[in-house]
């Protein structure tokens, strides 16, 4: 029987599960960006630290899928935008990243209304 995400109730362990989720993830991204600070800078390869911020925030996305709770379209983005920065560092390209960024912000903007229903 598959569920969809939004027709799961929120109960108090959803929460829970949520807010613990929030606080992992918020842990291993000030965890990870000190490690990067601790090793000295030519050690550490280009994308490195987005590399990490985009597996942490992804990840977070994929656990709260799997439990049935409301994925976070906003980390969703964020993590996206962080896994193309890192391949874009790694592979020594230079996309524009904040453009596409704010392209894809200002298009969610203007298609929200555009496909929401009014009565």
């Amino acid at each position: 029987m598959v569920t969809e995400l939004r027709s799961v109730p929120v109960n108090e362990t959803n929460a829970l599960l949520d807010r613990r989720l929030h606080d992992i993830g918020w842990g291993l991204l000030l965890m990870l960006t000190g490690m990067i600070w601790l090793v000295p800078a030519e050690r550490v390869p280009e994308g490195a630290w987005l590399l990490g911020v985009a597996a942490i925030l992804l990840g977070v996305n994929v656990v709260r899928y799997v439990r049935y709770i409301m994925v976070s379209g906003f980390s969703l983005v964020l993590g996206l935008a962080a896994l193309l920065a890192a391949f874009s560092r790694i592979w020594r390209t230079d996309l524009p990243v904040l453009a596409i960024c704010l392209l894809i912000i200002g298009a969610s903007l203007v298609a929200k209304p555009l496909l929401t229903k009014t009565t």
